[in-house]
């Protein structure tokens, strides 16, 4: 069975950064691509970020709200994603899940990914 479980987050003053983490287990980690999404009270899921591992290398893609202030990242050792969030604002305000699928290529689409962690609470003040 797959699991994942997201640790990290919390309340930071705007200009803050934090770490979010995203361990996998019940697959063959490597193989498979991974995502963040985040959802704020009253609004839908959104895209955050993605990462895949494959025979061609790893490959990044980021939603355009953080391009260039999020970083994701994987250790395949460690069977764990991670989310580094600097330079945030209070719009970054949401639940944040992790959460990946049969795909081993990047890609944005919340259909794409059949297997959800619990989410992490991010909190960013004004």
């Amino acid at each position: 069975q797959v699991q994942l479980v997201e640790s990290g987050g919390g309340l930071v003053q705007a200009g803050g950064s934090l770490r979010l983490s995203c361990v996998v287990s019940g697959r063959t980690f490597s193989d498979y691509t991974v995502g963040w999404f985040r959802q704020a009270p009253g609004k839908e899921r959104e895209f955050v970020a993605t990462i895949s591992s494959n025979w061609r290398g790893t490959s990044t893609y980021y939603a355009a709200t953080v391009r260039g202030r999020f970083t994701v990242s994987r250790d395949n050792a460690k069977n764990t994603v991670y989310l580094q969030m600097n330079s945030l604002k209070p719009e970054d305000t949401a639940a944040y899940y992790c959460a990946t699928g049969p795909q081993t290529t990047v890609t944005s689409a919340p259909g794409d990914y059949n297997y959800w962690g619990q989410g992490t609470q991010v909190t960013v003040s004004s």
